[in-house]
């Protein structure tokens, strides 16, 4: 894939419903109107960026403009593969397309069987199969406005911060699956 999503493909993408233990079930749906106040359990992933030079972890906080989710801070970079689409290679082009990252060295799969279920927010719940990736990159990233509305590298330590602050709009899915990536490297030891 080439790391580039045209508008048309981001209104033509489509999830892949699984079973409760991810397994695609055969049947895909429009991901937008997919995504609503009943939404069927899904198949996406969730990506940690780290930088080794100061040990910090990139955060972005989601467009204003999205309809999941927009204006909260979150992980690095979240996604949806493609139908028939390995989950590396989706982390891979969604880092690509909304980071400006082409390139993730040392991606492994550190939470390969991660489920959440959302409250609704705005009307939305989220319901998926969401494997949890962590990678590494030296690079700046430079965000695709569609999708991030700022970013910013941050150390661990300040990451705990942000998700126990009260005030802060932060995704679900990050405080959520801090409680299970605190203790497991490579975070434990950054």
């Amino acid at each position: 894939m080439s790391g580039v999503e045209t508008s048309t493909e981001a209104e033509t993408e489509r999830v892949v419903f699984v079973s409760e233990d991810g397994v695609p079930t055969g049947e895909t749906g429009p991901k937008l109107a997919s995504h609503h106040g009943e939404t069927k359990l899904h198949l996406a992933f969730s990506c940690y960026v780290l930088r080794r030079s100061d040990r910090a972890l990139l955060i972005t906080q989601r467009a204003q403009h999205k309809k999941v989710w927009p204006g909260v801070w979150t992980n690095s970079v979240c996604g949806h593969p493609s139908p028939g689409e390995a989950l590396e290679d989706a982390v891979r082009r969604r880092a690509a397309y909304e980071l400006g990252l082409p390139q993730l060295d040392d991606l492994e799969c550190v939470l390969p069987k991660y489920r959440y279920r959302t409250p609704p927010f705005q009307g939305i719940v989220e319901n998926e199969f969401c494997p949890v990736f962590a990678a590494w990159s030296e690079r700046e990233p430079e965000p695709n406005p569609e999708e991030v509305g700022d970013w910013q590298w941050i150390p661990w330590a300040d990451y705990t911060q942000l998700l126990e602050d009260p005030v802060t709009d932060v995704s679900y899915w990050a405080r959520d699956q801090f409680a299970q990536l605190k203790d497991r490297k490579p975070f434990s030891g950054l």
